[in-house]
């Protein structure tokens, strides 16, 4: 039972607290400002970044100096350009990574040197890119320096103005930068020269190579085959993975990664979706007719089969318009293309599937054609027509009035054809008499198409493209059969809004039950299929059976993620529960992980001494008869081929044989397959050389070839590398 007393001592108590607090109010104020600006100071110091602007502006450090993040973004973005947006933004990213490094790499090697390059030498490295140039070409067709210089002066001059070279505009920046470009192509090649310059093959090298490559050895041999003792007998313990591990190290260096799983759901359309995608074509091939009980409103809608304007119809009730064009039998879908085409024109046929659409097929039009023609032509282009070149100067109205001179000509003698065709654009043909055969398939010119396969043999015109006017004659033509013009009422096959929510709430479910229980299992119980990703590097982006997935590697690599945690990501087309599985540092993989190779050549090593301890007799033919073996054969081995005959790839066999004098047994060698005893039969040492400066030279130019690739590759390796793009892609 309370105490009155007590109760009310309390409540004087808590009065003169809450008076004093009143009192001293703005105190209170002071002291919680504090505590918060103390607050967001301790949230700045723990991410020095906050002070740090270098840290926000710089993309990586490389050997010391610093790439721009301003800079990095834009060639990103010029990347992407440049490939007309076929890179994403992360391709393009490392496609810039690459060049930024290898620049930044090599440059130090050339500051360290103090490579150069000199006016004489980029005035070579010019003339070496541009001697086929016509513009840099003086009367005689030879390349002329003072062409180039002027060149240069103009485009200066008329700067920011672009000329034509080579057929493409150029103007004072771009060729600046042609020039940037082989002056640091001019430095590469001298410091890559400079390198090769002191790489050679002495005789000493050139000597052993040729008795690698020449030195013979016969032997006899007795193989005991690892499989000879079963897996299942052989024990192998975590110690013995962690000591083969450390032994093995460079095999099981790994970057740091994480391991990931998820289960996709995907907006499928259901077989209920399919079927009332299939009624609703056939509602709009059939119409709908009056209501005859509604005699004051016409309900009439005139259905694809009754269409009589087949391109609108198309045009305005189907994903697919119409091709006006013919076709033949080989160009329908396989499967339906002997329904299709035994059709009378007006006929349909479906509905069908074909890829992600259901069609309805209608014959159109059926026709007579050639299913080829031969032609030759002339082409008079004029200024601003497709390819015409930068020095075509004619208005249309003069190109047409040269090419109905070439025809007027032509008509009265036929035989100047080929003799006006030095005045066709059209070089490729020009090389073959202005001939040109293509089958009616082919992706001509309309209206040159048109002219060629609607009119007979011999028929003789001008016709205009859009790559100017076209002296045209048939030659001739292949043999006409049936072609047919088909309308496809097409709708896409999409899942319906009730499938979508469906997919939807199942995803909702999936990702609420498996924040509290197992993931695999939650997944197991409703036969949803879990898929494990390994080893996925911080700037990846393709996720194995997702695709392009950069927000869910970022996610992965986020500060505060922890091994189990989950999320929801928007995937085309559907959904993706993802957990982190497993986070990998950097280093050596674990035992779980590198068991998977570990694991076989343990079991070799421990199968070998096995066998080693169980091999009795004095000769091949006692050790081959207590372990049910033969005895084989191998001539001929060399060192730099050491394929043993009925055996495979064994260097270590081929070595011991090498190393033993004839007759000599070995001991028990450990091979690739099993557990070998060899007998040397035969050693044939090469023939002596006069001398070995020819194999030398091989080695020397051998070694050379490698410079190109792994010489920067080497640089990059030893180069201090500091990567912040994670931070900002």
């Amino acid at each position: 039972m309370l105490n009155p007393k007590k109760g009310y001592l309390k409540f004087i108590v808590f009065m003169a607290i809450l008076n004093k607090i009143r009192q001293r109010s703005l105190f209170l104020i002071l002291v919680i400002a504090m505590a918060l600006f103390s607050f967001v100071l301790a949230d700045l110091f723990k991410n020095t970044d906050g002070f740090n602007s270098k840290s926000q502006n710089v993309i990586a450090t490389v050997n010391g100096k610093d790439i721009d993040r301003a800079d990095f973004q834009l060639k990103v973005e010029n990347a992407q350009r440049q490939f007309g947006g076929s890179l994403t933004a992360t391709q393009a990213m490392n496609r810039v990574w690459d060049q930024e490094v290898n620049d930044a790499v090599m440059n130090a090697q050339y500051d360290a040197l103090g490579l150069t390059v000199e006016r004489d030498q980029m005035r070579d490295l010019l003339k070496l890119g541009l001697t086929n140039f016509e513009e840099f070409k003086n009367e005689d067709g030879i390349y002329d320096e003072n062409k180039l210089n002027e060149f240069i002066a103009n485009l200066k001059a008329i700067s920011p103005q672009t000329a034509i070279l080579g057929g493409s505009p150029i103007n004072y920046e771009a060729w600046t930068n042609y020039e940037n470009n082989m002056a640091v192509s001019g430095k590469q090649q001298t410091y890559f020269n400079m390198v090769k310059a002191g790489i050679s093959g002495t005789l000493a090298e050139g000597e052993l190579d040729y008795k690698l490559e020449n030195d013979k050895v016969d032997f006899k041999y007795v193989r005991i085959p690892y499989t000879s003792i079963a897996d299942s007998t052989i024990t192998v313990t975590k110690s013995d993975i962690s000591s083969y591990i450390s032994k093995n190290k460079s095999q099981y260096e790994v970057d740091e990664s994480r391991d990931i799983r998820f289960v996709q759901f995907m907006e499928e359309p259901s077989l209920e979706d399919e079927t009332a995608i299939q009624n609703e074509l056939i509602e709009v091939l059939n119409g709908k007719e009056d209501n005859p009980t509604t005699p004051e409103v016409d309900e009439t809608v005139i259905g694809f089969k009754n269409a009589t304007d087949d391109e609108g119809f198309l045009a305005a009730n189907s994903a697919v318009k119409l091709y006006n064009d013919f076709i033949f039998k080989s160009d329908l879908p396989v499967e339906h293309a002997d329904s299709i085409w035994n059709l009378n024109k007006g006929e349909t046929y479906g509905p069908y599937k074909n890829n992600n659409m259901f069609m309805i097929s209608k014959i159109v039009d059926v026709k007579q054609i050639a299913d080829s023609v031969k032609v030759r032509h002339i082409l008079i282009p004029f200024a601003g027509a497709v390819q015409a070149a930068p020095d075509v100067v004619k208005t249309e109205d003069e190109a047409k009035a040269t090419a109905d001179s070439i025809l007027g000509v032509v008509k009265s003698n036929r035989s100047k054809f080929q003799d006006l065709l030095t005045l066709s654009s059209d070089l490729v043909s020009n090389q073959n008499d202005g001939e040109i055969e293509f089958a009616y398939t082919a992706g001509m010119a309309p209206e040159f198409k048109a002219f060629a396969f609607d009119n007979n043999v011999r028929a003789l015109d001008v016709v205009k493209t859009d790559f100017g006017y076209h002296v045209i004659e048939i030659l001739s033509q292949g043999e006409k059969q049936k072609a047919i013009k088909v309308g496809n009422l097409a709708k896409e096959i999409e899942p319906s809004d009730a499938t979508v929510d469906r997919v939807f709430n199942e995803t909702s479910k999936f990702e609420i039950a498996v924040a509290d229980r197992n993931f695999a299992e939650v997944a197991s119980e409703s036969d949803y299929t879990v898929k494990p990703v390994s080893a996925v590097k911080e700037l990846d982006e393709a996720i194995p059976g997702l695709g392009s997935q950069r927000a869910i590697v970022r996610w992965a690599y986020e500060d505060g993620i922890k091994v189990g945690d989950i999320k929801r990501f928007n995937i085309p087309g559907g959904y993706a529960i993802v957990q982190l599985a497993g986070i990998n540092e950097e280093g050596l993989m674990s035992t779980e992980k590198a068991s998977i190779t570990a694991l076989p050549e343990i079991r070799k090593q421990k199968k070998a001494e096995l066998i080693k301890a169980r091999i009795s007799g004095a000769t091949l033919e006692d050790i081959a008869a207590s372990e049910s073996q033969t005895v084989q054969t191998a001539l001929a081995v060399t060192m730099k081929s050491p394929t043993v005959s009925g055996a495979g790839n064994e260097p270590m066999v081929v070595g011991t044989a090498f190393g033993l004098g004839e007759g000599t047994v070995s001991k028990p060698i450990q091979g690739n397959t099993g557990v070998f005893i060899v007998q040397v039969t035969k050693l044939t040492p090469a023939p002596e050389l006069p001398n070995y400066q020819a194999a030398a030279n091989r080695i020397g130019t051998a070694k050379a070839t490698t410079v190109d690739t792994a010489l920067l590759e080497a640089l990059k390796k030893a180069a201090k590398i500091e990567d912040n793009r994670a931070t900002f892609y």
